[in-house]
């Protein structure tokens, strides 16, 4: 088997498993993707450094393309909450673009390895302790939902995820339910990974030593293979829910995502 053929088996494996995590436990695929992409252009050469931030990238350009299918069925539902996308996609927009134009090209790819593997703890955490967050207020005014869409859009683009993490606890604290908590996080998904890639791509636009097939710092061959996989992989997921103990995988996957936080921790401070 040639180096293309084994690529393109690799990139589908990871998308086929990324869907189904995805479908399985409603979760989205960056903090599975960010290591295993990482892992995959480290092992052709791309320097360590630049590795970390492809994977990011490419991460968070798939991103694009599940928030749509996503938030197309939940909308479907009339689950979003449109107003509240509206006031805070400003914010995100900002925060966005000033993390990917500005703090990730300026960033080393080991401290956003550090940042990531942090990150991740801090989430696997999260969905095993399965706290549910009590209302506390409502939603800020305009200028608390553009710093609250701000923060957002920042961190999400430093990690190269769609922001459910930090969008859903925020919402429900406000008294947002939890079913439109979940589905206007994934509209929210669409302006994070729209304006971050826009900014990974003018960001990256001059970096050296980028692989075959990169736009800026988004690698092609794994956005497209990836999500095309994820998105057949998804509905599989989402029926098999059904049939199996959620709990019990949680604490597996949980579990996993300690092993690739330490991973890209390793990698952040080796390198």
């Amino acid at each position: 088997m040639n180096l293309e053929s084994l690529l393109i088996l690799e990139l589908a494996a990871l998308g086929i498993g990324t869907g189904f995590l995805a479908g399985l436990l409603g979760i989205g695929g960056g903090m599975t993707l960010v290591p295993f992409i990482t892992i995959i252009l480290s092992s052709r050469g791309v320097s360590p450094d630049l590795a970390v931030k492809m994977a990011i990238a490419t991460s968070m350009a798939i991103i694009i393309f599940t928030s749509l299918s996503s938030v197309r069925a939940h909308n479907k539902r009339g689950a979003v909450r449109w107003d509240i996308v509206k006031r805070l996609a400003p914010g995100i927009v900002v925060g966005s673009l000033i993390g990917s134009l500005g703090v990730f090209a300026l960033l080393k790819g080991a401290y956003l390895a550090i940042f990531f593997g942090l990150f991740v703890i801090f989430s696997a955490t999260q969905m095993l302790l399965d706290k549910k967050t009590k209302p506390r207020r409502q939603m800020p005014g305009t200028a608390g939902q553009l710093a609250a869409g701000g923060a957002i859009g920042f961190i999400s683009g430093l990690v190269g995820v769609g922001g459910g993490t930090i969008s859903v606890p925020f919402m429900t604290r406000c008294n947002v339910a939890i079913h439109s908590a979940v589905a206007t996080s994934a509209a929210l998904g669409i302006p994070i990974a729209v304006t971050n890639v826009l900014g990974y791509v003018i960001g990256g636009r001059n970096v050296q030593d980028l692989p075959v097939g990169s736009f800026g710092y988004i690698w092609l061959p794994a956005l497209g293979i990836i999500a095309v996989c994820s998105f057949l992989a998804a509905p599989l997921g989402a029926r098999v829910v059904h049939s199996i103990p959620v709990d019990k995988l949680k604490l597996v996957f949980a579990g996993s995502f300690y092993l690739l936080a330490a991973y890209m921790l390793y990698k952040g401070l080796s390198t």
